[in-house]
């Protein structure tokens, strides 16, 4: 209860305090992909919108799906809706997103491809995102948080590299093994343009920022360092050039035992777990040092009942006496029950 007291006299939103180093007697909570397809609201709007990057372009649109959720659970912070792939259309790539069938790019096989990639990302493409975090920070509350995004540069570059999701990223894998150089050359245009995007949303109205390395854990040891952990360090650092003190949170997914070098290396202030990492280690490993994100597995959310239950205890008890912000360890699945995410909600917040 002080702690609460505490929060609300100093005006300092609970998901921010956390990742400033204090621990919140109840953990600020939040769910990865918040505004999507399980709620009928949601599927409304799109419907409304047309295509998926219609809706991710329509500021007012685009503004109200990613309230929705909070309007409707009183989770402690927004999430921007938006998707990762808007970066490589800002550097001229053609992005569609084809009904069933995921996200189609044009393909960037080898170092030709790069020649046609332009330079630094148009920020008048992005320009309705920064509008929409403009419209969502006016209409939220003062506890709310507002989380800005962008995928990091090696999930990313995989989509590019291949033009299409697959399901080992062998395209980009092999692409950097036969040509590291010209690999270097892209990714460092993606940690350019994602440091651009980042310090828009942020100069928007965005308190905190996610990287989302969804295909991070994919890369053996050497390659985690060179296309994850140094790609990731430079946009921190060139974030925190432009907004000092900045908040950013990286999500691995995968991330396994490297989780200690990217945390003292890229400087986060808080890392996202997915739900196949041991939660002790995170505990008496990386708590100390940061704050943790996570890590409910999304199948024992779609389940319910006990086993949601079960899971969601286990999070509480392993992280909730450090730094920790509650939330799944991927997105939710489109399938959930609304009434599984009131459990879960209701169980942490007892």
């Amino acid at each position: 209860m002080e702690e609460a007291q505490q929060t609300e006299s100093t005006g300092i939103k609970p998901l921010l305090r956390v990742l400033e180093g204090t621990r919140e007697a109840v953990p600020p909570i939040w769910m990865m992909r918040q505004a999507g397809r399980y709620l009928p609201e949601y599927r409304a709007v799109r419907e409304k919108a047309g295509g998926f990057l219609d809706l991710c372009f329509n500021s007012e649109l685009a503004a109200e799906v990613t309230l929705q959720p909070v309007r409707r659970f009183g989770f402690d912070a927004a999430i921007l809706f938006s998707d990762i792939l808007v970066i490589p259309l800002a550097l001229g790539r053609k992005v569609e997103f084809q009904v069933g069938e995921g996200p189609k790019l044009e393909s960037m096989a080898d170092a030709a491809a790069l020649a046609n990639l332009h330079e630094s990302i148009d920020n008048k493409v992005l320009a309705p995102v920064y509008e929409t975090v403009a419209r969502v920070k006016s209409a939220l509350d003062s506890k709310t948080t507002l989380i800005g995004f962008c995928g990091a540069p090696w999930t990313v570059a995989t989509y590019m590299v291949a033009g299409e999701a697959t399901p080992d990223q062998a395209p980009a894998r092999l692409f950097a093994y036969r040509d590291p150089e010209s690999f270097a050359r892209l990714i460092d245009r993606l940690v350019q343009g994602s440091i651009e995007y980042l310090v828009g949303q942020l100069k928007a109205g965005a308190e905190v920022v996610q990287i989302f390395d969804t295909w991070a854990g994919v890369l053996g040891p050497q390659q985690f360092e060179r296309w994850c952990i140094e790609p990731t360090q430079k946009i921190v650092e060139g974030v925190r050039g432009r907004i000092p003190g900045a908040k950013i949170i990286g999500f691995p997914r995968g991330v396994g035992a490297m989780a200690l070098p990217y945390v003292e290396l890229t400087g986060v202030n808080g890392i996202g777990l997915d739900w196949t990492f041991e939660r002790e280690i995170a505990r008496d490993m990386l708590q100390p040092r940061v704050a943790v994100q996570g890590n409910v597995d999304p199948l024992a959310l779609l389940a319910g009942g006990a086993a949601l239950a079960r899971e969601v205890d286990d999070v509480m008890e392993t992280l909730a006496g450090g730094r920790h912000i509650f939330n799944l360890g991927h997105g939710i699945l489109p399938q959930t029950p609304i009434a599984h995410v009131e459990q879960m909600l209701k169980r942490v917040r007892g």
